[in-house]
């Protein structure tokens, strides 16, 4: 009952409830089908964009209105996001497989030891038009990705990223500018 008593018992139905509007998008069989489910309950999805088996944490904070994609975005498989805070995504976005944005920081109960140094936080997450998030990487609370920016393969990014930038590692570093070739 300690949990009831930290987050109280609206927030504790709420998450019943998206827990089941979650079960019925799991079950959804095609991306049109479960970008349709999605944008019935809030998201705000572009045209052309493609919902893999998508995976999400803290509906019951913002739902699917949380999360808003341009046109021709990939969400691919077991893609994680946090709805506790906003999650804008800009057009033409690839985020592959098991890659993990995260809008939110809280190590527990109120009374956990590290509380005090590490207190709850809830930012926002933006990924600019153009860019590409690796598979298995990390973006974390607060950050922005710049357009046409490329985040490397298991990076995790605590830091906002200049546009056209390739970053890579633990933390994220940059590794160089990109050149765009002409059209």
């Amino acid at each position: 009952m300690k949990a009831v008593r930290e987050v109280g018992w609206r927030r504790v139905l709420l998450r019943v409830w998206w827990a089941g509007v979650i079960g019925v998008f799991r079950l959804l069989p095609t991306p049109p089908l479960r970008k349709a489910w999605m944008k019935i309950f809030g998201a705000r999805l572009g045209r052309n964009t493609i919902v893999e088996r998508v995976r999400f944490l803290n509906a019951d904070r913002g739902g699917f209105a949380s999360l808003s994609t341009g046109d021709s975005v990939f969400l691919g498989d077991d893609v994680l996001i946090d709805l506790a805070r906003g999650v804008v995504i800009g057009d033409h976005v690839t985020i592959a497989a098991r890659a993990n944005l995260i809008t939110h920081l809280n190590v527990g109960y109120s009374d956990h030891p590290l509380q005090g140094a590490f207190p709850a936080r809830e930012q926002p997450v933006v990924i600019g038009t153009g860019s590409f998030i690796g598979i298995g990487s990390t973006i974390l609370p607060g950050v922005k990705i710049g357009e046409e920016s490329f985040v490397a393969a298991g990076a995790v990014v605590d830091k906002d990223v200049p546009p056209r930038r390739l970053v890579a590692g633990v933390p994220a570093k940059v590794i160089r500018e990109i050149e765009l070739l002409p059209e």
